[in-house]
């Protein structure tokens, strides 16, 4: 059996007078990275709060590692791990300095920082002030400060944002990597492509509730059919047709372009999470 690590039972949670999470449920494995996903305002920052023990006036029930968020002693935060969109960075300390401070807040076992650096590309930025970094520098230092004391859980928000390219890519490695290595991670994002790349389970979340649940894979692959869009050149113009996947076999003009060697282009299309986020919810992504 499959060990839970994150239990979440008919939540509800309110700012005001008016209901705000609304009788929210998911589990979440151990080893398992799932997704919050939702435009602003949805109530995905809201989740990581009570999760995370910083809300607590909640009804239902919210445990991880087998106890209930609200009743969490300070030995929880030794647990866990989160990065928060926005880096929480002593500016006038160094890099080294900043994960060394934070570092020995916590009593278990440490990851080795100057290895941590080097898997983000900060090795060489190591003894430079943290007023001085990027705003891509801050966030890579950031996700790599929630990681200093192993910790089990990990709670990450927006985490490859304001990162260039390959930046990014680095990150989404070191992500399935702890995953790899057993950590349970939660993310929380509106970045369609993170989530399909990234997540084994993603909720879509929109007005405080959980709209619809279930694999990026899964949410693709039954809401539309696949299609094969392919070009050709005909009389010295390129055209252009489709056929859906399941009636490849039926469309003769791609079976003589095929056997006389005339196509120019082909790919395959299918909807993207983001495709499926509005149909199933009617919200946009913002």
């Amino acid at each position: 059996m499959e060990e839970k690590v994150i239990h979440v039972e008919n939540v509800n949670f309110s700012y005001s007078k008016y209901a705000f999470i609304q009788d929210v449920s998911f589990d979440v494995k151990k080893g398992e990275i799932f997704g919050f996903l939702g435009p602003s305002g949805a109530g995905k920052s809201t989740l990581q709060k009570i999760l995370t023990g910083l809300i607590s006036d909640y009804t239902g029930n919210s445990s991880i590692l087998g106890v209930e968020s609200k009743y969490h002693g300070n030995n929880f935060y030794e647990k866990i791990g989160v990065d928060f969109e926005f880096p929480s960075l002593y500016e006038k300390l160094t890099a080294r300095e900043n994960l060394k401070y934070f570092s020995s807040l916590y009593s278990g076992e440490k990851r080795d920082i100057d290895a941590l650096l080097k898997e983000v590309g900060l090795y060489n930025h190591a003894d430079k002030k943290v007023k001085d970094f990027s705003k891509g520098m801050k966030s890579r230092l950031n996700f790599i400060k929630a990681l200093v004391h192993d910790p089990q859980v990990l709670f990450l928000d927006e985490p490859t944002s304001g990162l260039d390219p390959n930046n990014a890519k680095i990150m989404k490695d070191m992500i399935r990597k702890e995953r790899d290595n057993g950590k349970t991670i939660i993310i929380t994002t509106h970045n369609m492509q993170d989530a399909t790349e990234l997540c084994d389970r993603v909720a879509f979340i929109v007005d405080g509730k959980v709209k619809a649940l279930d694999t990026p894979h899964n949410f693709i692959m039954s809401k539309g059919a696949v299609k094969v869009n392919y070009t050709y050149l005909k009389d010295g113009v390129e055209c252009s047709n489709s056929s859906l996947l399941s009636n490849i076999s039926e469309d003769k003009v791609l079976d003589n372009l095929i056997k006389t060697n005339q196509i120019t282009s082909i790919h395959s299309a299918e909807p993207t999470l983001n495709d499926i986020f509005i149909e199933l919810t009617g919200a946009l992504l913002c």
